[in-house]
Parts: structure tokens; sequence; C-alpha cells
């Protein structure tokens, strides 16, 4: 079964506007499959097999000469040399577009190549796994919300539903473990690296303390620091920033670590099954890490300006995530919930004018309207709730807050 990608239609419009294009992402995110499927007449080499890789090092002009354009280029770190060849050749036909499609995994070495060759010749497009929303599409909308997040967003998963989860997630982890973490920082011991995810998954949603995470390991700092770059640049974790604006506050300035996938996370937090997972401690975390990983799925299908961050102050009051564009900050609270105390309003009705903090809802919406009177003059035109509602509402009492579904919304930037 093909389920279409939103990024779709942002690779295509790079392709028109660059000669070389990379998709980038972790393992196993659908790169190969989404550019030979919006590319279906390109040619296709990959270079993840050891003797395409080295005729294309040893010999790029002679190796890529055997193809006609466009070329998609598997796996494109497996040959840096031949990122050089192509800067000549894009030069020597600089107004020709989308001739040369790579993917690759290991974004550290890959991207530092990039960045050193193609700079200005090449458009680079991450590619997370997929949204919830893409999966609904696919199925018709018939999808069960803890079914998802212990399933997570890897396309394998979904193309097949009788694959196991559990043992693609177990090879997973050792195949990542044997091929880019031996590759990239030789680790000594593979058991110790295999532990620091599961603390890292552990963590999913909490502020990041490098001290107290290389201790429950038994490494030092300074290892922690390299690995967790590597988990980052890997695709498997995102760190996100406190928001800092003109506000007189001191805010905490360590970012929240949070997995990217929320089936990876509940398989290294030793989750067995959806029903185990929703009766959990982890439920929480779990849904926290789906509403951010939606958000940035939609951000970077959509090529949009808005920055994400959380909020935080010194005193504790903190709201999940805030979402700047264009001058305006909408605050979102990532709420497992199906619904909070309320009297729906009609669809287009106006927002009542009182505001208090004894309304429907206050207590559990303190913060966010705490945060929201401080950032008063830059707040966005409602902000969110993202919880499990049977429909969209505005809680009555509390004007600018919307519930919304999580689960199937996708304009979040």
């Amino acid at each position: 079964m093909w389920i279409e990608r939103t990024s779709s239609g942002r690779l295509l419009a790079a392709a028109r506007q660059f000669p070389a294009v990379v998709l980038t992402g972790a393992r196993q995110t659908g790169k190969t499959a989404l550019l030979r499927h919006v590319f279906p007449n390109a040619s296709f080499i990959p270079l993840d097999l050891p003797s395409n890789s080295e005729a294309a090092e040893q010999d790029p002009q002679r190796f890529l000469g055997g193809f006609p354009e466009p070329v998609i280029l598997d796996e494109v770190q497996y040959a840096p040399a031949l990122l050089r060849y192509l800067k000549v050749r894009i030069d020597a036909d600089r107004h020709r577009m989308g001739r040369f499609l790579m993917t690759g995994s290991q974004s550290f070495p890959l991207m530092n190549s990039v960045s050193e060759s193609l700079a200005g010749r090449c458009a680079v497009i991450p590619l997370p796994t997929l949204s919830s929303a893409e999966v609904l599409r696919a199925n018709k909308g018939e999808l069960e919300v803890g079914d998802f997040l212990f399933r997570g967003g890897f396309p394998e998963l979904h193309r097949d539903p009788g694959v196991n989860g559990l043992e693609f997630f177990s090879s997973y982890v050792a195949t990542y473990l044997e091929r880019d973490v031996r590759s990239v920082l030789r680790v000594g011991s593979l058991r110790d690296f295999e532990r620091f995810i599961r603390a890292c998954a552990m963590r999913s949603g909490g502020l990041l303390n490098f001290t107290d995470l290389a201790r429950d390991v038994g490494i030092a700092g300074t290892t922690a620091k390299d690995w967790l770059s590597v988990l980052e640049a890997s695709g498997l974790v995102v760190l996100l920033e406190p928001y800092f604006g003109n506000v007189s506050k001191r805010l905490i300035r360590a970012p929240k670590l949070y997995l990217t996938d929320t089936g990876l996370m509940c398989f290294l937090c030793g989750v067995s099954s959806p029903d185990t997972l929703v009766r959990s401690m982890f439920i929480g975390p779990v849904w926290e890490t789906f509403v951010l990983g939606q958000i940035l799925r939609a951000k970077a299908a959509t090529i949009s300006p808005a920055s994400v961050y959380f909020w935080r102050d010194a005193h504790g009051t903190e709201v999940d995530f805030v979402i700047a564009k264009e001058g305006r900050l909408r605050l979102v609270e990532a709420k497992w919930t199906e619904n909070l105390p309320k009297r729906p309003l009609p669809s287009g009705a106006p927002w009542p004018g009182a505001r208090t903090s004894k309304a429907a809802g206050g207590r559990q919406l303190g913060p966010l309207l705490k945060v929201a009177a401080e950032i008063k003059g830059q707040t966005a035109d409602e902000h969110w709730v993202a919880c499990r509602p049977a429909r969209s509402y505005r809680v009555s009492d509390e004007p600018m807050v919307r519930l919304i579904d999580a689960f199937r919304f996708e304009q979040w930037c």
C-alpha cells in the first residue's frame, strides 16, 4: 500500500528550483520510496552497494556517465567524493534543474559534504516518519489513536499491518547501532550506547540534564553530549529550545529532549501493547512527544517560517509548545484527555468577553492563560489545547482557547 506523503509537493518544487536535492532523515522513513514514486523515470543507483560506492569514488565521471539524468543517488553518504564531482557537473550546466536526487541517512558526515561541495546548488529536505494525518488518509479514517502511538510512523509498519512492530524496532535498533553508530562514533561498548538511547526515551518531554543522563548510564558527560549529537543528527531525537522574547522574567535555558517517533519511544521504554500504553505512566510523555512530532512534520512539509519552542520560567510556569510565526506567538498545551469541562460554542460563534481562572477548565488551563497574559500584544488569534475531543471547540469562558483533535489536525504552522 502506497501512503501519499505531504512532503511530495515540497520535493517537486525543490527539484524545479535546484539542480540537486537531498532528502535526509532517519533510516527507514521512506526516503528512497518517495523519490522513486515522485520521479518514476529517474535512473536509480544504490550507493550502499560496495561495488557502486567504490566505482563512484574512484572514477565518478565514468560511473555517472552510464546513467541518464535525472539520477537518484541512494545513500549518497557512502560516496562523499562523488559530491565534489557533482559540483563540477552542475556548474557546467547551471540552469538545468532536478538532475541529481539524493538520499542520506547519516546527517553528520553527509551535511558536512553537502555544505562544502554543493552550497547554493542543492536543496536539503528532511523527511520524518509518517504523520497520523498521512496514515489516516491512507486508511480512509480508520485508525485508533492508541494503535498509532504504539506503532509509530515508520512506513514499513503501515505498508504491511502484519509486520510485528516489536520485531521491527528490535532489528532497527540493532541495525542502527551496528551501521551508523560504529561508523560515526566508533563506540567501544554498544551495550552502553543502547542503554543511553533507552535513557533518552525515558526522558522524552523532559528538560535535558547532561549530568543526570550521563550518571544514570554510567558514562562521562562529554561522552553523553557526543552521543546525543549523533542521535540528533541521525533524526532520532530533537532538542527543543526555550522561548526567549522581550519579557522581564528569567526563563529556563536548558532544552527539552524528545524522540522523533512514538513507536520507537514505546519500544525503548518497554511498552508491549497499545492497551498497556494508554494505562501506563508513559502515556502523557508519549502524547506530548506525538504532538511535537505533528507540529514539526507540518513545518517540514510546508516550508513554514514558523519556529517552535517551549515556555518555562524560573518559577515553573510551563507551556508545552510555543509556535512563533510572523511576530505572533501561539501557545499549545498537549493533554491526553478527550475533553475539558466545558460548554461548547456553536461553530462561528463570537468569543465571550468573560475571562477568569474559575472558568470551565480554568484549573487545567491556568499556565496557558498566565503565559498568554504575559505575551499580550504578541499573542496569536487563538491558543490550542491539543487533546482528543470528538470535535474542535472553544472553551466557553476562556477567550482564544480552542480544543483541537491533535490526532486528525494538520494546520499546525
